[in-house]
């Protein structure tokens, strides 16, 4: 039987880790995030030759962008919450580490699409181990009124894994398409998209040294404990009867962070092929373009992941629903920017336009997460992550990158038209956020008031 013990009185500083410690941690775990990151996305950049080599469609392709690395990410992440709420949360980060390391490397011995599908599956299982338990591990290094900040260092991961993805990507675009095999000692021929996801499996590997670096914090908050003192998750009806309860304050959460990673994933996932496909341009020169988005989405998306992170500390001091305002800032620049870039009628100026939406992506990537955690009980903190991470990749991840497949093969029925797939989800799916966000904030200032039912 557990007893539940009295709820924490307010936390000083001096009762969480040393602040240089805890940046130190940050940093590493920013790192570990970013190789998370590019072993997700470098795949939209090897689209052209794995549908060559593999003989595959648009609808195989995306199903290997989302639904294969999603699957195993979203079943697995709920238990790996219950566990993390219960368990060495770094431990779980360095077991996560090895196997989608692991997995990133098989995927570069992949020989069929199935051999493909199969080890994509793995890089999902392995990162479904990754964000429950480093959210409210973070939560845990950092008091509330500086986790903001600290969060947004650590989701400039996002931005910087996805532009380093697709600036490399796009840098060397003609060797990684090419269709003549490369001698690697030990290996032998292997073609070189697979060389690549091999080298990120192994760098994989060479970061698990630095992630043994990390401690696990103290847990701050109330915190059930059973008669030998050791943590207890609460029943899973208990987490959902408090969901339900606020169900409306965690639908202007969640779901604009949902429309997001439909944004970010499924459109995010395409942008190579775009370049590639809608102007007319040779594997070079696309290659190049695709870089020069890589590198910008790097630098905006890290001026909106950090200054979300103030952004979101400074509205959340000011206003009892700073936080739902933020979210609000960051749809309204990233929703316009996606819906439109695509059908614009030059390179140049697509990139152009995906300069607001990098910004409001990093807003809403830094922000999210703070937000939930600003009303999630303590010992939820975990199951309510995973269960967040859950959807935002059951939705964005899996099936993001194929509503815009399905549109182009089935609608159109031509590659060429995949601008316009862009443009119809990302201006639906950035209109269903604005409206899920007016829908909830009363609910979800309530809860902060402590006023909530």
């Amino acid at each position: 039987m557990s007893n539940p013990v009295a709820p924490a009185e307010h936390l000083g500083d001096e009762d969480y880790p040393n602040r240089a410690y805890a940046w130190y941690v940050v940093g590493v775990l920013l790192l570990v995030y970013i190789l998370a990151y590019v072993d997700r996305q470098v795949l939209g950049v090897l689209v052209e030759p794995i549908k060559r080599d593999l003989a595959i469609s648009d609808t195989q392709m995306s199903l290997l962008l989302g639904f294969a690395f999603a699957m195993f990410y979203t079943i697995v992440g709920l238990p790996m919450g219950r566990l993390a709420d219960r368990s060495n949360r770094r431990n779980l980060v360095l077991v996560g580490l090895g196997v989608w390391s692991f997995a990133t490397a098989m995927c570069g011995f992949a020989r069929s699409y199935t051999q493909l599908f199969l080890a994509r599956m793995g890089v999902g299982l392995g990162e479904a181990c990754l964000n429950p338990a480093v959210v409210p591990m973070l939560s845990d290094y950092f008091p509330r009124r500086t986790l903001g900040k600290a969060m947004g260092v650590y989701m400039l991961g996002v931005s910087i894994g996805g532009g380093l993805a697709h600036s490399v990507g796009g840098a060397y675009l003609p060797t990684l398409t090419a269709a003549e095999p490369v001698m690697l000692p030990v290996v032998g021929a292997i073609l070189p998209w697979q060389a690549l996801l091999l080298m990120l499996g192994v760098t994989g590997f060479l970061m698990l040294a630095l992630l043994l670096t990390v401690r696990e914090p103290k847990r701050h908050g109330q915190v059930r404990r059973d008669e030998k003192g050791r943590i207890v998750n609460l029943p899973v009806r208990e987490v959902g009867a408090h969901l339900m309860r606020h169900r409306m304050a965690y639908l202007a959460i969640g779901w604009p962070l949902v429309a997001s990673a439909l944004m970010t994933f499924g459109v995010g996932y395409w942008v190579p092929a775009f370049f590639q496909r809608s102007f007319g341009l040779g594997t070079a020169e696309a290659g190049s373009y695709l870089a020069t988005y890589g590198v910008v989405s790097m630098i905006v998306g890290a001026i909106g992941v950090v200054g979300g992170g103030f952004l979101v500390d400074a509205l959340g001091a000011r206003f009892l629903d700073g936080h739902l305002r933020t979210l609000m800032i960051g749809i309204l620049l990233l929703a316009p920017g996606y819906a439109i870039f695509a059908i614009m009628p030059t390179p140049a100026l697509a990139i152009a336009v995906l300069v607001p939406a990098g910004i409001g992506g990093g807003i809403l990537q830094a922000t999210g997460v703070t937000t939930l955690m600003a009303v999630v009980p303590t010992q939820m903190r975990s199951q309510i992550a995973a269960l967040y991470f859950f959807i935002v990749n059951l939705i964005g991840a899996a099936l993001g990158p194929t509503f815009i497949a399905l549109l182009t093969d089935e609608l159109f029925g031509d590659e060429s038209m995949l601008r316009f797939s862009i443009t119809i989800v990302a201006a639906a799916v950035g209109l269903s956020a604005i409206v899920a966000l007016l829908a909830g904030r009363h609910a979800y200032r309530a809860m902060l008031s402590g006023k909530a039912e």
